[in-house]
């Protein structure tokens, strides 16, 4: 099992004041992005059932948004280009974003996230008698920054160079 994390691009990042379920007032932060990564299964003999954890995207600590793989097959000595939605509505921030200045609802200094999310296969050789098992955690390093140019919001950042697999 082989993947490589290809990019990540943002549709919506707006941050706007407003108040939690509870009526407390903080800034509340909307994101809406798609990470496509290509996953490829060596294997010369079976297939492998892929799932993953839920992809977090997230400030710190804090999580701002999340996305699920579905659940695929994927046959022997094949590959497939995955592309995952990951978003948060008006998730709350209660001061943990103090430092990002915004204009407008739009963010216009750069703010690091990280992404993390394990990847898992299954494999199932000689009917259901032996199954192995393989995960592999992934974490990035992501600074997003904010477009200058109204159009560029959904300019593709690669994540090559920023991902660890474990």
């Amino acid at each position: 099992m082989h993947f490589f994390l290809q990019s990540i691009a943002f549709d919506q990042f707006v941050v706007n004041a407003g108040a939690d379920a509870s009526g407390v007032a903080t800034e509340m932060v909307t994101l809406n992005a798609t990470v496509k990564f290509n996953f490829r299964n060596r294997g010369t003999f079976f297939g492998v059932h892929v799932s993953s954890t839920p992809l977090d995207l997230a400030y710190t600590e804090l999580t701002l948004a999340t996305g699920t793989v579905k659940k695929f097959y994927q046959s022997r000595k094949g590959h497939r280009l995955v592309s995952v939605n990951v978003q948060g509505v008006r998730v709350p921030l209660y001061g943990g974003g103090v430092n990002w200045s915004s204009e407008n609802g739009k963010l216009t200094a750069p703010v690091p996230l990280n992404l993390n999310f394990t990847v898992k296969a299954k494999a199932y050789v000689l009917g259901k008698l032996v199954k192995p098992k393989f995960h592999k955690k992934v974490s990035c390093a992501i600074v997003y920054k904010p477009p200058k140019v109204i159009n560029a919001i959904n300019k593709p950042i690669s994540l090559k160079n920023s991902c660890t697999v474990v």
